[in-house]
């Protein structure tokens, strides 16, 4: 990938050296969210949830360590950190192009990189629960280490497959600027358990989809992707589907308890916002065969 050149970001907020923790907000989404991420990284939820929403002294006297202010940190000596912050500022220059044909002003997230734990506006979550986007404060909060489990754990290497990882947090965040993600989540209590989590499977195949129209503009707007990238990206996409982490962690796949959808679809849905960088195109709602 040919991101040396590409504009850094500064909606970086490193909390590496801060040991990881702010005040704690809120509580219910949060736990949806975290617990559709631990499905996902074949993480116990139960563990999980047992983090959220510690007292809020957990970060030292007063409740409180003051986070740094993004764009403060130099990454010119931390390559890993740097290529982060040039791929998020490649997908601020696609998604604030599509939404300004859209009429709509997109408000670029926040990425937090953290080191073990972290606090977000959803809760206190581990480092195990892999990278995850809160709509509580428009934050993707990655810890870097999970790159080196993508190559490891997922066979998945590559740095095209860790700027997917990136984007399609970000899709996230895309979705929940189009009001998307909180008519998800509006269903729940209201649907059964089955009925979400094919909803919550749709979600996450559009943040592929979206994920996949940044690469499109990437590649043909800015010339970024080289041959083998796409090739990684959908590795990528392959390793972290519902069934293939089922089958690792369980030695068995149960769709109903699907949270993000089959390898095949997660792969079929990014090809399709890569091939198309059409946003009309990725209606996974609508979807007959999602």
């Amino acid at each position: 990938m040919r991101w040396a050149n590409a504009r850094p970001s500064f909606n970086i907020e490193d909390r590496r050296s801060h040991g990881g923790r702010r005040m704690a907000i809120g509580g219910g989404l949060g736990s949806v969210v975290f617990i559709i991420i631990a499905m996902l990284f074949g993480v116990n939820p139960l563990a999980l949830l047992e983090q959220v929403n510690l007292p809020s002294d957990v970060g030292g006297p007063g409740g409180y360590v003051p986070a740094p202010t993004p764009g403060d940190t130099d990454f010119s000596q931390d390559p890993q950190a740097q290529f982060v912050s040039n791929v998020l500022g490649d997908t601020e220059e696609t998604w604030n192009a599509i939404f300004q044909r859209m009429g709509k002003s997109y408000q670029e997230p926040v990425l937090v990189l953290f080191r073990d734990a972290v606090d977000s506006g959803c809760g206190f979550a581990s480092a195990a629960v892999g990278p995850f986007y809160c709509p509580g404060d428009s934050r993707v909060y990655l810890d870097l280490s999970f790159f080196e489990e993508l190559d490891r754990r997922f066979q998945a290497p590559g740095d095209f497959a860790q700027a997917y990882v990136i984007a399609h947090e970000v899709g996230h965040h895309v979705q929940n600027l189009l009001g998307i993600s909180d008519q998800v989540h509006a269903m729940r209590g209201r649907v059964s358990e089955t009925e979400f989590n094919q909803l919550s499977v749709r979600l996450e195949l559009q943040a592929d989809f979206l994920a996949g129209v940044w690469a499109h503009h990437a590649h043909k707007l800015r010339d970024r992707l080289d041959e083998t990238d796409i090739q990684e990206g959908l590795r990528a996409a392959s390793a972290i589907g519902d069934d293939t982490l089922q089958k690792r962690s369980r030695g068995r796949v149960v769709p109903d308890s699907f949270t993000h959808g089959t390898s095949e679809q997660r792969v079929r849905w990014f090809k399709k916002g890569f091939q198309t960088g059409d946003m009309s195109q990725g209606d996974t709602f609508s979807a007959a065969n999602p």
